[in-house]
C-alpha cells in the first residue's frame, strides 16, 4: 500500500488509536519527506513511508533524535502495518541524522501541527524547509524522487539560495561547494550559483 495524503492521515490516526489502547506516554513527532508533503497537499506522488525527523522532548522547541523510536511506538506501528498492509518500516527515523549539523533556521517555528487522538501529535515540516532537505538529498545523489519533488515545489531564487547556504553547513568536504554550485546550474539557478561562488571567494 502506498500512502497518498488521505493515507498518511489514516495511518497516523491508526497509530494514535493503537497508542491509546496501551499505557504509552503521549508522543509528538516531527515528520518530513514525502509524507509531510502529502499531508500538506503539496505533491501528488504517493509515498511508502513516514519519515520521522525528530521527537519532541517535553515541548517545542526542545527536540531529540528519533532513533530509536520509543518501544510503544514501534509496537503500535507494527500493528498498523499489519492492519493496513504497510511495509514493516513504514514509520522510520531515517532522516534524524539531519539534527546533528543543525536544522534550517526557523524550521521549528514553521511546523504544521495536527493531533491524532489523545496520545499522538505530528508536526509536519513546512514547504520552505522541505526545499532545503530535498535539495540536500538531490545533491548527494539520493533517489530520483527527491529531485522530482523539488521540481514540483518550484523554489524561488531566494528560497534556493537559503537552501543552498544551509546545505553547505551540512558537509565540510572541500569538494561539496562545487557540487552545490554544479547542481544549481543544472537546475537553472545560475544566479544563485554565482552568488554562492562570490560568497566563497570572500
Amino acid at each position: 500500500m502506498m500512502l497518498d495524503g488521505a493515507g498518511v492521515h489514516a495511518a497516523l490516526s491508526a497509530l494514535g488509536e493503537q497508542l491509546e489502547h496501551g499505557d504509552a506516554e503521549p508522543v509528538e513527532m516531527i515528520v518530513c519527506g514525502g509524507a509531510a508533503l502529502q499531508a500538506l497537499g503539496l505533491i501528488s506522488r504517493a509515498t511508502r513511508d513516514v519519515d520521522v525527523l525528530a521527537l519532541v522532548a517535553g515541548r517545542l522547541p526542545d527536540v531529540r533524535p528519533a532513533d530509536p523510536l520509543p518501544d510503544p511506538v514501534v509496537q503500535a506501528a507494527a500493528l498498523v502495518a499489519r492492519d493496513l498492509g504497510l511495509p514493516a518500516d513504514w514509520l522510520n527515523a531515517g532522516p534524524t541524522d539531519l539534527l546533528s549539523e543543525g536544522l534550517p533556521d526557523g524550521l521549528l517555528d514553521r511546523l504544521h501541527s495536527r493531533r491524532y487522538g489523545a496520545k499522538l501529535a505530528a508536526h509536519f515540516v513546512d514547504r520552505f524547509d522541505q526545499v532545503c532537505f530535498k535539495a540536500y538529498a538531490a545533491i548527494n545523489g539520493g533517489s530520483a524522487h527527491h529531485l522530482s519533488d523539488l521540481q514540483v515545489l518550484r523554489p524561488s531564487e531566494e528560497e534556493m539560495l537559503f537552501a543552498a547556504r544551509w546545505c553547505l553547513t551540512q558537509d565540510a568536504s572541500e569538494e561539496f561547494p562545487m557540487l552545490v554550485r554544479s547542481f544549481l546550474e543544472k537546475m537553472d539557478y545560475r544566479n544563485v550559483a554565482r552568488t554562492l561562488g562570490t560568497e566563497d571567494e570572500k
